[in-house]
């Protein structure tokens, strides 16, 4: 029941953050109603981060515990993660496209470090599918999970360390998070959308851990039954073994009466 309600506090909070500002903050002075693509890619490049920061320390918790609702965090998390990472890339290209004059820019270095992070993410939830052996399944996904998190600040800070066609960092930048470069009616739309994407990146983790942890218990329980006919299937076997040894033994007695 509460996650239902979050489900539903999250829905309104997007489609209210989404009226925000559509309708009541103005255009920008220079991209015009283009700018207005920011609110949902900026929200959605924040929140993958979170999920594939997520996936590593939830990795990790499972080479320090071996618990496998580590495991279950993280492939909830980086599916999430995906699916967050996929909407900024497709934000930035609807933005691109009137402000840039193209689409794609592969010599960005915040555009191919993104693809590169999607890259590596879809590549870690194809290499889970390849055992059904959940901890060798885990131990493997948490390895490859920390080694692509270190993407992740390369992806931020790649407007920084090299030339891009990217604005520097509006709001994380050490110089501008007390006094952001942009008007406050676009802060707030910003900060209203990061908000209401939150909710609902909440409302999905919790979903999809749900999932993951039921898959867990379904593998399990699809194991022990095969565990168990497989003995039920040995006894019977057993049994005639030491019933054709009996045959054979009494047959040269047979024979000499």
């Amino acid at each position: 029941m509460k996650t239902r309600v979050l489900g539903v506090v999250a829905l309104v909070a997007v489609v209210a953050a989404t009226l925000f500002g559509l309708f009541v903050v103005p255009a920008d002075l220079n991209q015009g109603d283009a700018q207005r693509i920011m609110y949902p890619h900026v929200s959605s490049a924040w929140l993958a981060y979170l999920s594939f920061g997520v996936t590593a320390l939830a990795g990790l918790g499972w080479l320090i515990r071996r618990d496998l609702r580590f495991d279950a965090v993280a492939v909830a998390s980086a599916e999430i993660g995906v699916l967050f990472t996929a909407l900024a890339i497709w934000g930035g290209m609807m933005w691109g496209r009137p402000v840039w004059g193209v689409f794609w820019q592969w010599d960005d270095p915040r555009l191919t470090t993104t693809a590169l992070l999607l890259a590596l993410y879809v590549g870690y939830l194809l290499l889970r599918r390849l055992s059904d052996d959940p901890v060798r399944r885990a131990t493997r996904a948490a390895v490859v999970g920390l080694v692509a998190a270190i993407d992740i600040p390369i992806v931020h800070f790649s407007v920084i360390w090299w030339r891009s066609i990217h604005q520097p960092p509006t709001f994380l930048s050490p110089d501008k998070i007390l006094n952001p470069s942009a008007p406050l009616q676009f802060v707030l739309a910003l900060v209203g959308m990061l908000t209401a994407f939150t909710l609902a990146w909440t409302w999905l983790m919790i979903r999809r851990y749900q999932l993951a942890r039921a898959e867990l218990a379904r593998e399990e329980a699809v194991r022990s039954g095969l565990i168990r006919t497989a003995r039920r299937s040995a006894i019977p076997a057993s049994i005639s073994g030491d019933e054709a040894s009996v045959a054979q033994s009494n047959a040269p007695v047979e024979a000499a009466r």
